[in-house]
């Protein structure tokens, strides 16, 4: 494996395709584990996490060391930091995906045809799925495990600010499952931070069968434009709460509070609350109360500045169409249901929206007409997760329409295959 430094082109060509070839034949071997051996890999793997806790926080203080030198905010280092507490969680994260119903195998449909032919539909794994993220050396555990449980080999992409403790996690990962079974080669982590080894990747299509970029708008698009392969994309997540007028105006503060400022930072949060123009008046004092005892900073239409004055700043265009991840919220007032439906058609990024209604028909209305891959009624938008859905864990929300859409868990890392038994029976026979 080479360093971090100075790989030419080449180099990176003929390290990033023999990986690939590694994975494809990894990935061939990894169809025939039983989901019993499955588990007793992920077992050993969190176990190896715990064996190598040193290693791999010696390699994260490096990261931290390289990160405050290279003038990373107090927020990204944060997110970079592991500690004994936080690599325990990565090592239970593990655990947990062992306890999950392994997808593979399972019977989607079943028929048998006038002339005997006995035809299944199985779920069966994708093969070899590239993952290319930024930031949190856990997403490093979280993605090779999912797609081993799911029957999948993987090649990690992270960021350059988490080398050493993306490096450190998934050698401690294979490490572990190589004493039980795991097929060498089943995770493999791209080894330099070169931005051509993305190109590479993306090139790849003979041996990548899916790419799943995980970080920010510009890395997603990178992607998208050079891809050979199916990607599957998280756009950002520009959530909406539409408090309707029928709406019951203290559960609508509850939520719009909960989906802003439980935890800004994520992508299911709230960045636009739309409110109707019958409430507005009553509900608006009330909710910037709540928000600005939260430190929110408030951005609002014309209408909203009316009724709130100098406590809330003007919004632009540009307001609508940000996903701030902060405490900043976009305000507006709309005259309808139509009116918040065309504003999240417009301006959302098809993750999250929710309108907060006591009235049925507003409500599904609301549902079948807003083109997002969640929608909620009288729900904190907060509750776009995996785990809340109860899929377990997760490897990101798509924003996509194809294949996989919402929450990505083991089922949206798998494909099918048509399988047909008969007896002898031909499309045309001998006389």
């Amino acid at each position: 494996m080479n360093e971090t430094a100075s790989l030419n082109p080449e180099e990176i060509h003929e390290e990033v395709y023999a990986m690939g070839r590694q994975a494809r034949t990894a990935a061939h071997a990894l169809a025939n584990l039983h989901a019993d051996q499955k588990n007793v890999i992920l077992r050993a793997m969190a176990g190896e996490l715990r064996v190598q806790s040193r290693q791999i926080l010696a390699a994260n203080a490096r990261d931290l060391e390289e990160g405050g030198k290279n003038g990373l905010t107090g927020a990204m280092l944060d997110r970079l930091r592991l500690d004994e507490s936080r690599l325990e969680s990565v090592a239970g994260g593990v655990e947990q995906v062992a306890e999950l119903s392994d997808p593979v195998g399972e019977i989607l449909d079943e028929r048998e045809r006038p002339n005997g032919i006995r035809i299944q539909q199985i779920r069966v794994p994708i093969g070899v799925i590239g993952i290319i993220y930024e930031s949190r050396p856990n997403v490093t555990s979280d993605a090779a495990v999912l797609c081993l449980k799911s029957g999948n080999a993987t090649i990690l992409r992270g960021g350059s600010e988490a080398i050493h403790s993306n490096r450190a996690i998934a050698a401690a990962l294979q490490e572990g499952g190589e004493k039980k079974g795991l097929p060498p080669h089943s995770i493999q982590l791209i080894p330099f931070a070169d931005r051509e080894s993305v190109k590479e990747m993306a090139s790849m299509d003979r041996y990548l069968d899916l790419i799943i970029p995980r970080g920010g708008k510009g890395l997603i698009e990178t992607v998208v434009s050079l891809a050979r392969m199916p990607v599957i994309k998280h756009y950002d997540g520009i959530c909406h709460v539409f408090i309707d007028e029928a709406a019951d105006l203290k559960m609508g503060r509850r939520i719009a509070l909960d989906a802003k400022t439980q935890k800004p930072s994520v992508c299911n949060a709230l960045e636009t609350l739309l409110v109707h123009e019958a409430v507005a008046e009553k509900f608006l004092p009330a909710v910037a109360e709540d928000l600005e005892a939260r430190k929110v900073e408030l951005r609002g239409c014309p209408q909203v500045q009316a009724i709130l004055g100098g406590r809330v700043a003007a919004a632009d265009e540009e307001d609508w169409d940000t996903e701030y991840l902060d405490y900043i919220l976009a305000v507006k007032v709309v005259d309808s249901v139509a009116d918040a439906v065309t504003h999240i058609n417009r301006h959302g990024s098809q993750h999250t929206d929710c309108i907060v209604t006591s009235d049925e028909e507003n409500a599904e209305r609301f549902l079948r007409e807003v083109d997002s891959a969640c929608v909620f009624h009288n729900v904190s938008t907060r509750f776009s997760d995996g785990e809340e859905f109860g899929f377990g864990a997760e490897i990101g929300i798509s924003t996509d329409k194809l294949h996989a859409r919402g929450p990505m868990a083991l089922r949206e890392l798998t494909s099918y295959q048509y399988r047909v038994r008969g007896a002898g029976q031909v499309k045309d026979p001998l006389p």
